[in-house]
């Protein structure tokens, strides 16, 4: 075999072996709501790069899907929920976190919510379902369970029912003196999950699954998502 027979092997075993390595990204995109509870104080120290309120993380959350896919699976109208737990600060990992998918959901929509919120052909770092992944290496099974959501941005109430996994439950933040509803909402512009959010107070139980949290009078929020793997996308 002569030098060019030499380099077309080379070349070829090359090729075999970056296809071996490099996984092309699907493509998605997720539109919807997102309504979140977790044990930090109002506003949520996370949101300003300072350490949490009592030393670590945990949060529930539900998502409600308006539209959006994973290749060609369509995601309109699906429902998903999260609980995690991590010791410490998100940033020093060691945590937990298990899905909940709303029944409703066919095969290849679970599967493709599933891949979404463990930062599966998403960007490094690009959305909070990557960094929340990345941070628990501990993924308890996904649990399905039927969501019932009630929720008004505007006003910063809301209410949801995971099953009989948990419930959470929004009302606005009181002004500390009147106690008349107090409203604040936060902007990042450079963030990983929303662009703005409205803050509220937050109470929630899990009652089933793998995590156990109580929350009472604690951080809360409720944004627009507008994801893809790249990251948040502006409208």
């Amino acid at each position: 075999m002569g030098l060019v027979g030499l380099y077309m092997l080379a070349v070829y075993g090359l090729n075999q072996r970056l296809n071996m390595e490099i996984k092309l990204m699907i493509d998605w995109k997720v539109e919807g709501q997102e309504m979140a509870n977790c044990n930090c104080n109002f506003g949520c120290p996370c949101q300003f790069g300072v350490l949490p309120t009592t030393g670590n993380c945990e949060a529930v959350v539900v998502y409600d899907i308006t539209q959006g896919h994973y290749g060609d699976t369509s995601l309109d109208g699906v429902r998903a929920a999260a609980v995690y737990y991590w010791p410490g600060p998100i940033h020093e990992g060691d945590g937990q976190m298990q899905l909940i998918i709303d029944p409703a959901a066919s095969a290849e929509q679970k599967a493709a919510v599933e891949a979404i919120m463990k930062g599966e052909d998403t960007e490094e770092m690009a959305t909070m379902w990557y960094v929340y992944s990345a941070t628990s290496p501990t993924k308890h099974p996904t649990l399905s369970a039927p969501i019932e959501l009630d929720w008004d941005m505007d006003a910063r109430t809301g209410q949801a029912k995971v099953g009989d996994i948990f419930d959470v439950t929004l009302v606005p933040i009181p002004n500390i003196v009147s106690g008349e509803p107090h409203r604040i909402s936060i902007q990042l512009p450079h963030g990983f999950e929303f662009r703005q959010a409205e803050m509220a107070s937050g109470t929630a139980n899990t009652t089933a699954g793998a995590i156990d949290l109580a929350f009472d009078a604690t951080h809360a929020h409720i944004a627009q998502l507008n994801l893809t793997g790249q990251g948040v996308a502006d409208a």
